[in-house]
């Protein structure tokens, strides 16, 4: 089964604040065609998301109504071994698994489930350290928090990447602009690097392991 990662950073690493807040994510940059970043190509392509607890307690605070649920009838699965009760606004729709991480991908390989969607930083890094991950898109907001939660945990090995692709979608070409002027202006020998990898018209750091 292929376990793929679709996440969000700010340009200094972190996926949240120290609180769990992602609101810096929201943009008033407009993306026209392209405003969700390939976020609803992706999410039609997998038919279970297995994410942390932290990941679906932020879920259940939004409180989705069935209008407004972002991932129609994909199977969830939250993990964790402290919590023994889904939220609430989650009833019916997100499941609790306390087992090993191989364990559970082998059950679900064995139920028919192709595409797997893993969310949550813990989560992420520990399907890395497993060797199970298989794809990565992380998009990356033009944004320095400072400080916050980081995407990857501490790993158990040297993980290369290969076929590594960045794409800068529409407006945000002006971010890309500033960044590239700044780093100009600190160390010109970066100039044409740097210039390859912002304004290449490829899909925004796609990795595959």
């Amino acid at each position: 089964m292929k376990s793929s990662v679709f996440i969000a950073t700010s340009a200094d690493g972190y996926i949240a604040t120290i609180d769990g807040g992602v609101e810096w994510l929201e943009t008033n940059v407009d993306l026209g065609e392209q405003s969700d970043m390939g976020f609803n190509s992706f999410i039609d392509s997998v038919d279970c998301m297995i994410m942390g607890r932290g990941c679906m307690e932020k879920l259940a605070s939004f409180n989705f109504t069935p209008e407004t649920w972002p991932y129609g009838g994909i199977r969830i699965i939250a993990l964790s071994r402290s919590i023994k009760v889904v939220p609430q606004s989650l009833r019916s729709r997100v499941e609790l698994y306390s087992g090993d991480i191989p364990t559970l991908i082998s059950r679900l390989e064995n139920k028919g489930f192709k595409h797997a969607y893993i969310d949550g930083g813990a989560t992420i890094t520990s399907f890395l350290n497993h060797k199970l991950i298989n794809e990565m898109t992380i998009t990356q907001v033009p944004i320095l928090l400072g400080s916050g939660k980081v995407l990857f945990g501490e790993s158990n090995q040297q993980i290369n990447l290969q076929h590594a692709r960045a794409t800068v979608f529409a407006e945000e070409k002006e971010h890309a602009a500033m960044v590239l002027e700044w780093i100009r202006r600190k160390d010109p020998r970066m100039d044409i690097e740097l210039k390859d990898y912002l304004f290449t018209d490829k899909p925004i750091a796609h990795f595959h392991l």
